[in-house]
C-alpha cells in the first residue's frame, strides 16, 4: 500500500511532522521502560520461585518416607524404594518443573534485556540522530531561502531606490544650470545617473526573479522532499519498533512453550500416579503379625465378694452343690424386672431400627451406583458434582455402619437378657412414662423417696399417673393398671412412630436413647427470639421466628433442649419464648396478686408462696413471676 505523502498533502508542516516523530520516539522510550521493569519482575519472580523450590524439596525430603512406607516400616527401604512410589515421582517432577520454570524466567529476563530493551535503546539513539540531521538540513534550507529573500529586498531593491533618488536629484540640478557649459555637464551627468538607475533596476528585477524561483523551489521541491524524507524515517521507525515488539512476543511465546513442556512432564507424571501400586508398596513395608484383642471378661470387685449369682440360682434351683459363678446374670425378682423392661425396650428399638436401616441401605446402594458411574466416566458430571456424590456416598456408608453398630448392640443386649431370664418376660402392660418437672416434692412410686427437679429428675405414666425417678423407671414392673396389653414388639412401634417422624435419631445416638425415649412425649412450643449459631455438636442452629418444641426445659444451666422438627440440640434459654404456657419452675407467669406481704430470701432457691403447702409458700418475685418456694428459704421483710 503506497499511502499519501507528507510533502504533497501537508505543505509547510515540518514542525508538526517533527513533533509526530518525537511522539513516536517518546512511545518507544516508554515501552523500553516497561520492558526494563518487566525484566526486573521476571528476575524477582525467578528468585522467589527458586527459594520456593528449595523449600519444597526440603519438605518433600522430610515427608517422603512417611507417605511412601510409613513412619515405622517393618521392612528396610532405600531411595530406589521411595522412587517406586508413583505419587512421590509425580511430586518430584512437580518440584523439578518449578526449578526449571524459575530458570526459564531468568532466561526470559536476559533475552528481554538484551534483545528488546537494549535494541530499543539503540533504535532510539539512531532515530534521534536522523531526526537531528533532518532538522539541521531544514535550517539550512531556510537560511538559503532567506538569503535570496534578503538579497532582493535589502540589496537590490535598496540599491534601486537609491539610484532612482539620485536620478531625480541630478535632474533638478540640470534644470537649475544657467549657461551652456554647465547645462552640457549636467546633461551628461543626468544621463549617466539614469543608466546607473537602469542597471540597478535590472539587478533588482533579477534578484526578484531569483527570490521567486528560490521560493518556488523551497516550497515545491525542497520542503516536500524533506517532509517525505521525515515520513520515510518515521515509517522505518514504526516498522522497526513493531518488529522489536514482535520479537519480544516471540521470546515470551518461547518462554511459555518451555513452561508448557515442563507442565506436560508434570501432567504425564500425574497421569502415572497409581494409588493401588503405592498402597501395595506401603503394605509390603508394613506387614506385621496381628492377633485380635481377647474378649472382655467379668472382673469381680476387689473389695466385695459378690454372691448374688449363687443366691440367684438358689432361688431358681435346688442344686446347692454347684460352684458359685460370679459372672452369671442375676435373675432375682427385682433385677429380673429391670432385665424384662430392658428387653422390652430393646425389642421396640430394634423394630424401629429395621426400617431406618433398610431405607439407608437403599440410599447407600443408589449413591454407590452414582459414585461408581462418576468414577468410571468423569465427563458425566462436573468436579463439584463428582465431589458431592463421593461425599454423600461416604456419609451414607458411615450412617449404615453406625446403624449396624446400634443393631449389634440391641441384638447382643436381647440375646444376653433372653439367655438369663428365658421365657419369663414378666407383665405385658408397660407404663407410658414421659419426662416431667416436679415443682413440688413428689413421692417416687418405686423407691418411695422424693422427686424434685426441673429436668431429667423423674417421669410420670400418662396412663396411670404413676411418678418415679428417671433412675427407677426400668425397675417398675410392666403392670400398668390402665395400660393396654402388649402382644408383640411390633404393636409397640406405632407408639413411637410419630416421635421418630418428628425427630429422626442419629445413627450413633440410636441405641443410647433406648432407655430415655421409648414413648411419645408432648412438648411445649416456643418461638425463637434471636438467631443462634452453634459452637459444638450438642447445640442446634435456629433462626429468629422459628417455632420449636422444648424437649428439656432450663434446669438452671441457662440452656434448653429443643427440636426444630428435623434435629434436636441445645440453645440458650434466653433465646426462646414459650408460646402457650410458662414452663414449670421458671418462676411462673401472670400478674396474679399475693397476700401483699413481702419477704427477703436468705437462701438461693426456686421462686414461689405462703400457705401453699407443708413447708411451701407461694409468691411473686420482683419481675412479676409467680411460683412456690421452701418457706425456710425466706424471712419476713
Amino acid at each position: 500500500m503506497q499511502g499519501q505523502r507528507f510533502g504533497e498533502t501537508l505543505p509547510d508542516q515540518i514542525e508538526r511532522i517533527s513533533s509526530l516523530f518525537d511522539a513516536h520516539l517518546h512511545l518507544l522510550v516508554e515501552v523500553r521502560e516497561v520492558y526494563r521493569e518487566r525484566t526486573a519482575i521476571e528476575r524477582e519472580y525467578a528468585a522467589k520461585l527458586h527459594a520456593l523450590t528449595k523449600r519444597a524439596a526440603e519438605r518433600r525430603a522430610k515427608l517422603v518416607a512417611a507417605f511412601v512406607v510409613g513412619d515405622e516400616p517393618t521392612k528396610a527401604y532405600t531411595e530406589t524404594t521411595l522412587g517406586q512410589n508413583t505419587l512421590n515421582a509425580a511430586f518430584n517432577e512437580l518440584i523439578s518443573s518449578m526449578g526449571d520454570s524459575a530458570q526459564a524466567h531468568v532466561n526470559l529476563a536476559d533475552s528481554l534485556n538484551t534483545q528488546v530493551v537494549d535494541v530499543l535503546k539503540a533504535v532510539e539513539r539512531k532515530q534521534e540522530e536522523l531526526k537531528k540531521k533532518e532538522m539541521t538540513f531544514f535550517q539550512r534550507l531556510l537560511t538559503e531561502r532567506d538569503r535570496a529573500y534578503g538579497d532582493r529586498l535589502k540589496v537590490a531593491k535598496q540599491k534601486y531606490d537609491e539610484e532612482c533618488s539620485e536620478v531625480e536629484s541630478v535632474r533638478q540640478k540640470q534644470v537649475r544650470a544657467s549657461d551652456d557649459r554647465h547645462a552640457d555637464r549636467a546633461a551628461k551627468q543626468a544621463e549617466q545617473q539614469r543608466i546607473d538607475m537602469l542597471n540597478s533596476k535590472n539587478v533588482y528585477l533579477i534578484s526578484t526573479a531569483i527570490a521567486n524561483n528560490v521560493k518556488a523551489k523551497f516550497y515545491n521541491e525542497d520542503l516536500p522532499a524533506l517532509e517525505d524524507q521525515f515520513q520515510i524515517i518515521q515509517r522505518r521507525l514504526v516498522t522497526r519498533f513493531a518488529k522489536i515488539l514482535g520479537h519480544s512476543v516471540a521470546l515470551q511465546t518461547g518462554h511459555m512453550d518451555a513452561l508448557k513442556v515442563q507442565l506436560d512432564r508434570v501432567e504425564a507424571a500425574l497421569a502415572q500416579v497409581d494409588p493401588i501400586r503405592d498402597q501395595d508398596l506401603f503394605i509390603e513395608h508394613n506387614i506385621r503379625p496381628f492377633k485380635a484383642p481377647s474378649d472382655w471378661k467379668f472382673e469381680p470387685c476387689v473389695n466385695h465378694y459378690d454372691t448374688a449369682s449363687f443366691q440367684s440360682r438358689l432361688f431358681s434351683r435346688t442344686d446347692l452343690n454347684s460352684s458359685i459363678n460370679q459372672d452369671a446374670m442375676s435373675v432375682e425378682p427385682a433385677p429380673k424386672v429391670f432385665l424384662q423392661n430392658k428387653l422390652s425396650r430393646s425389642r421396640v428399638k430394634l423394630q424401629e431400627l429395621g426400617p431406618l436401616m433398610d431405607g439407608k441401605r437403599r440410599e447407600q446402594d443408589k449413591l454407590r451406583d452414582l459414585f461408581l458411574a462418576y468414577d468410571a466416566d468423569h465427563s458425566l458430571g462436573s468436579n463439584d458434582e463428582i465431589s458431592e456424590a463421593s461425599d454423600n456416598y461416604l456419609d451414607a456408608n458411615h450412617q449404615v455402619i453406625s446403624y449396624a453398630t446400634s443393631e449389634c448392640i440391641l441384638k447382643t443386649e436381647m440375646e444376653v437378657i433372653s439367655n438369663a431370664i428365658g421365657d419369663d418376660e414378666g407383665a405385658q402392660r408397660p407404663h407410658s412414662f414421659k419426662s416431667s418437672s416436679f415443682s413440688i416434692p413428689t413421692q417416687c412410686g418405686y423407691c418411695k423417696t422424693s422427686i424434685w427437679g426441673l429436668s431429667k429428675q423423674g417421669k410420670t405414666c400418662k396412663a396411670c399417673n404413676l411418678s418415679v425417678h428417671s433412675k427407677c423407671e426400668l425397675k417398675v414392673p410392666a403392670d400398668c393398671q390402665h395400660g393396654e396389653q402388649k402382644t408383640s414388639a411390633v404393636s409397640r412401634t406405632s407408639t413411637t412412630a410419630s416421635r421418630i417422624d418428628r425427630v429422626a435419631p442419629t445413627p450413633s445416638a440410636f441405641a443410647q436413647s433406648v432407655a430415655e425415649e421409648t414413648y411419645e412425649e408432648s412438648y411445649q412450643s416456643a418461638r425463637v427470639l434471636f438467631d443462634f449459631t452453634p459452637t459444638s455438636e450438642f447445640e442446634l442452629q435456629v433462626a429468629e421466628g422459628t417455632v420449636v418444641q422444648v424437649i428439656e426445659p432450663n434446669d438452671g444451666s441457662g440452656w434448653v433442649k429443643v427440636s426444630d422438627g428435623q434435629n434436636a440440640g441445645l440453645v440458650p434459654a434466653s433465646y426462646v419464648e414459650y408460646e402457650d404456657a410458662t414452663p414449670a419452675l421458671a418462676g411462673g407467669g401472670g400478674s396474679e396478686e399475693g397476700s401483699g406481704q413481702y419477704v427477703r430470701g436468705i437462701y438461693a432457691g426456686p421462686n414461689g408462696g405462703q400457705h401453699y403447702g407443708d413447708g411451701w409458700w407461694e409468691g411473686i418475685n420482683s419481675t412479676g413471676q409467680k411460683g412456690i418456694f421452701p418457706s425456710n428459704y425466706v424471712e419476713m421483710a
